[in-house]
């Protein structure tokens, strides 16, 4: 009787977890009645609700996955194989098929990449621990499953340059936009710096052609993925935007330009991070020789790198992004295979006239960009201003900017004119021309934005930073508040940029109930949604900056 007993409150105990607390107090009094002799009739037994279905069929295995809120979790789904050994520096191949389910509960690796110090701001957001070659893993947020119905898919596509960063921060989780949007949502990893990067076709020949733009394909087998499997999550594979920030923003802008790409994709969206050309091959080269000194390979034994453990390669990057002087850039190349031509050099990529974007950047993005690791750039005086803006304005220029800034800006410290110089001068004239040339196709159109708010924390340091965005257009502010600070204005953002990325994400126009008509960009009005609490569309905003500015050659952006 006792081992009867012992086995009746072993259910009991399970009910807590199965079937809730109303389970466990009928399973605990079952057991009191076997105690005493008697037994329970099988009829009044009832049994504990099943646990929802999260288990979900793909081209190469079943996946479960968990619930977050009522939202269906998959995370460290691989889309592709590992890219370790003798597959480094090659396009990516296709993932190995599982026999059994595979448990999709944990983040997967992030691409190896030599660490940064995190700035204080960015305190409430998680970052990945766990580094490795098998890092071509998604992760996906469904609303729901097995109903065959057809969501709008967006994918994310992470920050960080082409060198570092990752989609499995917490701030990028996608519950509450698919809570808010009945949408799907999808975050990834893929190849960066050297691993994605590293030109070697003009010392390899052709076996390396596109080892220059590895990372890039791998976005693209990504996308493939989802177009082959996103429906059994409830999305629909005809209806995918991508979307991104910083050197997310820039992968968009380089996807548009990739013929792998086409069809795969159907909006886009660049949050301050317009990439409007990429590298030669000789400066790819250039580069690519400097890294094969620092791990000690000739440029005639390149498949000795296949056999180098990953700790040497990354070694050797940390090598030589540590060294005093300019940095090697590991980024993207105009190859002629991959990518035919510049992206956006002319003009834009006629490969994706018909795809509709939304293209912006935040008030001061250098705040973050530059002043996070140079705090001396908030006590400037009139004299270090000058010093500070030789490289981003030719030295002949930086009176006559500083002084039409002046005009502009005329209660502004040095420091405040610094930020906004760099701003525009880093980030808003890349994206203004972007803009400028996809309404020039007289194809899709593209809506341009700035975020204004200026966040609280640090006494109000920071103004609108690079990256404040994410915590709205995710509705992540609860995962975000040592960036975006308490109260109830953060959210606010969050209800008109999540709102707004949504609508274009179901429908490929951005108009919500959340802001003011917001008309698409054209020359003749250059209609811009300034986001703030009180948010408003401006013609030709900051048009005295852009023409102040129009006569300088392009600054031309390291990721």
């Amino acid at each position: 009787m006792q081992t009867g007993r012992r086995s009746l409150l072993g259910l009991a105990a399970a009910g807590l977890a199965s079937g809730g607390i109303a389970s466990a107090r009928e399973a605990a009094a079952g057991a009191g009645l076997a105690a005493r002799g008697l037994v329970v009739p099988r009829a009044d037994r009832k049994k504990a609700a099943p646990p929802p279905n999260i288990t979900v069929e793909t081209h190469r295995g079943k996946v479960r996955g968990s619930v977050d809120d009522g939202i269906k979790v998959f995370k460290g789904i691989r889309y592709a194989a590992t890219t370790e050994g003798l597959n480094r520096f090659r396009p990516p191949k296709p993932a190995n098929t599982w026999p059994d389910v595979r448990d999709a509960l944990a983040y997967g690796p992030m691409c190896p990449q030599v660490g940064v110090e995190r700035a204080g701001y960015t305190a409430s957001w998680t970052y990945d621990k766990d580094a490795g070659e098998d890092c071509l893993v998604l992760n996906v947020w469904t609303p729901a499953l097995h109903d065959q119905r057809r969501r709008p898919v967006m994918v994310w596509l992470h920050g960080g340059g082409f060198s570092a960063g990752s989609g499995s921060r917490n701030v990028f989780e996608g519950t509450r936009l698919c809570q808010r949007g009945n949408v799907v949502v999808v975050t990834l990893n893929h190849r960066l710096n050297v691993f994605g990067f590293l030109y070697l076709g003009h010392l390899g020949g052709a076996e390396y052609a596109e080892s220059g733009n590895a990372g890039m394909l791998d976005l693209v087998a990504a996308l493939h993925w989802v177009h082959d499997n996103i429906s059994a999550f409830g999305g629909d594979p005809g209806n995918v935007t991508i979307f991104g920030q910083s050197g997310g923003a820039a992968k968009v802008s380089i996807l548009m330009a990739m013929p792998q790409a086409r069809g795969l994709f159907h909006k886009a969206i660049v949050e301050s991070g317009s990439q409007l050309d990429g590298l030669t091959p000789d400066e790819a080269t250039k580069y690519a020789l400097t890294f094969l000194a620092a791990v000690d390979v000739k440029p005639t034994e390149l498949v000795r790198l296949a056999k180098l453990p990953t700790d040497a390669l990354v070694a050797g990057l940390n090598k030589i992004m540590s060294a005093p002087g300019p940095k090697p850039n590991y980024s993207p190349v105009v190859d002629g295979i991959v990518l035919p031509k510049a992206p956006w050099q002319p003009d834009g990529p006629a490969v994706s006239a018909g795809v509709p974007m939304i293209i912006g950047s935040t008030r001061t993005e250098t705040t973050a960009l530059l002043g996070a690791n140079h705090p001396e750039y908030f006590t400037l005086d009139e004299a270090s201003l000058t010093r500070s803006l030789t490289g981003w304005i030719p030295d002949k220029d930086i009176p006559r900017v500083i002084a039409g800034f002046r005009r502009s800006m005329p209660a502004a410290s040095p420091s405040e004119l610094f930020f906004a110089i760099t701003t525009d001068r880093r980030v808003r004239q890349q994206a203004w021309t972007q803009a400028e040339r996809k309404a020039a196709q007289g194809g899709a159109p593209v809506w341009l934005y700035e975020l204004d708010w200026a966040t609280p924390v640090d006494g109000g340091k920071w103004g609108s930073p690079h990256s404040l965005d994410l915590a709205f257009v995710f509705d992540n502010v609860a995962k975000s508040e040592a960036m975006v600070g308490p109260g109830p204005e953060p959210q606010r953002l969050a209800d008109q940029m999540s709102g707004a990325w949504i609508a274009f994400a179901q429908n490929g126009n951005p108009n919500t109930g959340g802001v003011s008509a917001w008309p698409p960009f054209a020359p003749d009005h250059r209609a811009t949604m300034v986001f703030n609490t009180e948010s408003r569309v401006v013609n030709d905003f900051r048009g005295d900056e852009r023409a102040l500015l129009a006569s300088l050659p392009p600054y031309r952006v390291s990721r």
